[in-house]
C-alpha cells in the first residue's frame, strides 16, 4: 500500500487528501500541516508548507511513495525541484514553471508571444508611470500585483482616485512585496475555472467550475479567496470547452515547455466567456481553492493514478466524472478578508447527512470540539441529480451548522439557478 504525503493545510488540500482515501492503492496519507477537519483522513505532521528542506527530510525518512503540492507558496520556493533532486516523486510544477503564477508579468508576457487571447495589458514599475496610463484608459481598470499574493493582489478601481490608492499600495507602499504591477483592461461576461492535469504538451482536462470571488450576495463587496463555487458550468458550452483547449490550455503548455519550463502537475487557467469570446483572466500552478473541493467529489477515477501518470510521465488512464454536480459554501469569520476574530465553537458538524462533505479550510481541534481558526473556515458541498438540488442540500445543512462568528453567501451559483 502506497504512503502519500499532501503538502498544505487548507480546503483544497482537504479535498485531494478526501480523494486520495478513496485510492484502494493508497494506504497511508500525511498532510503537513494539515488541519483539524483534515485529521479525521490523514496523519497531520507539524511542518509548515514553506519549510522545504524540513518537508524533503520527513519524506525520506518516512518512505514517502509520492508527495502532492496544495499551495502555490511551496511550489514558488522550488519544493519541486529539492525534492526531485533527493530521488523522491512528486506531483507538481518546477519552481521555473510555477513562475505562471507567482508572475503576473511572465504569464501575460507567455500569452502574447504564444498568441492565446487575453486582456490587452501594460507592465510598470514606476508608480508615476503606472498612474499616467491609468489617467489616459478607461475605467474600470484592473490593477495586478506581479508576485503572490495569497489571492488578493487583485484591484478594480472605477475611479482614478481608486486607482491611486492601490497603486501608492502596491508599488510605492509594497504592500504585498516590492515588485511591478500589470495594468489590463476589464473584461466582462461569466468567469469560469478550468483546471487540466499537464505533463509537458500532454493536456488532459477536468470537469469545469464557476467560483465566487466576492464576499457578500450580488457579488458586491471586497475579494476573497473564493465564497464557493460549484460543477458543471452550464453556462460554458462544448464549443467554449474546445476553444479553451486549443487556443489556451494545449498552446500555453506547448509555450512552457519551448520556453524550456514544462511544466507537470495542475494548470489552472481562469477564464473568462467575454462577448468577443474565452479570454484568460489568470493562469495559476495549482489547484483552485474553493473550486478543488467541488471538482474532485465528482471524479470517478483513481486520482493516485492520474498524480503518478503525471509525475513519472506515463501513460494517463482514461479519466471518468460522475454525472452528478456538486455545489460548494464557503463560512468565513465575520470581517474577512478583513481583520477577523477566532477561536469561536462550531457546532453541529456531526448532525449533517452523510451525502454532504464538509471541508475544513481553518479550524482547530480541543477536545473533541471545532473552533475557528482562519478567514474562510469551512466549506460545506451538497451533491445533486442537477444544480439546484446540489445548492438545496448545501445551503440546508450550511444553516443548521452553528456558530456565532461565521458568515456565507446564499446566493452561490445565481448566475445558473
Amino acid at each position: 500500500m502506497k504512503k502519500v504525503l499532501v503538502v498544505g493545510g487548507g480546503g483544497r488540500e482537504h479535498a485531494i487528501v478526501d480523494a486520495l482515501s478513496r485510492s484502494p492503492q493508497v494506504g497511508k496519507i500525511y498532510c503537513a500541516p494539515g488541519n483539524a477537519g483534515i485529521a479525521a483522513q490523514a496523519e497531520c505532521v507539524p511542518i509548515k508548507d514553506d519549510q522545504i528542506e524540513a518537508l524533503k527530510g520527513f519524506a525520506l525518512a518516512n518512505d514517502i511513495d509520492l508527495t502532492v503540492v496544495g499551495p502555490e507558496i511551496s511550489l514558488a520556493a522550488g519544493i519541486v525541484d529539492a525534492f526531485a533532486e533527493a530521488g523522491l516523486r512528486i506531483f507538481g510544477p518546477t519552481k521555473a514553471a510555477a513562475t505562471i503564477e507567482s508572475s503576473k508579468d511572465f504569464a501575460k508576457q507567455l500569452m502574447a508571444k504564444y498568441e492565446v487571447p487575453t486582456a490587452a495589458f501594460a507592465t510598470f514599475s514606476s508608480y508615476e508611470e503606472a498612474l499616467d496610463y491609468v489617467r489616459k484608459g478607461q475605467f474600470p481598470v484592473v490593477l495586478k500585483y506581479d508576485g503572490l499574493a495569497a489571492g488578493k493582489g487583485v484591484v478594480i478601481p472605477e475611479t482614478l482616485e481608486e486607482a491611486d490608492a492601490a497603486l501608492k499600495d502596491m508599488l510605492l507602499d509594497d504592500k504585498f512585496g516590492h515588485g511591478k504591477v500589470v495594468v489590463e483592461e476589464f473584461l466582462t461576461g461569466p468567469e469560469f475555472s478550468f483546471m487540466c492535469f499537464v505533463d509537458g504538451e500532454r493536456v488532459w482536462p477536468m470537469t469545469l467550475s464557476q467560483d465566487h470571488k466576492r464576499a457578500y450576495e450580488g457579488d458586491k463587496g471586497p475579494n476573497t479567496g473564493g465564497m464557493g463555487a460549484y460543477s458543471p458550468v452550464p453556462l460554458i458550452t462544448e464549443e467554449d470547452l474546445q476553444f479553451a483547449m486549443d487556443k489556451v490550455m494545449k498552446p500555453v503548455a506547448a509555450g512552457m515547455v519551448a520556453e524550456g519550463c514544462p511544466f507537470k502537475g495542475v494548470l489552472y487557467g481562469g477564464l473568462m466567456k467575454t462577448p468577443q469570446g474565452v479570454k484568460v483572466i489568470e493562469f495559476n500552478c495549482r489547484f483552485g481553492d474553493p473550486e478543488t473541493e467541488v471538482v474532485l467529489p465528482r471524479l470517478e477515477s483513481d486520482i493516485y493514478d492520474i498524480f503518478s501518470a503525471v509525475a513519472d510521465g506515463t501513460l494517463m488512464p482514461y479519466i471518468r466524472w460522475k454525472k452528478e454536480m456538486t455545489m460548494g459554501f464557503v463560512m468565513a469569520s465575520k470581517g474577512y478578508p478583513g481583520s477577523y476574530e477566532k477561536g469561536f465553537e462550531i457546532k453541529g458538524l456531526d448532525r449533517l447527512p452523510e451525502d454532504i462533505r464538509v471541508f475544513h479550510m481553518g479550524t482547530s481541534c480541543r477536545e473533541g470540539e471545532f473552533f475557528t481558526a482562519g478567514g474562510r473556515v469551512l466549506m460545506v458541498v451538497g451533491t445533486g441529480a442537477d444544480l439546484q438540488e446540489a445548492h438545496d442540500k448545501a445551503l440546508a445543512a450550511v444553516q443548521s451548522i452553528d456558530c456565532g462568528n461565521l458568515f456565507y453567501r446564499k446566493d452561490i451559483g445565481w448566475r445558473v439557478l
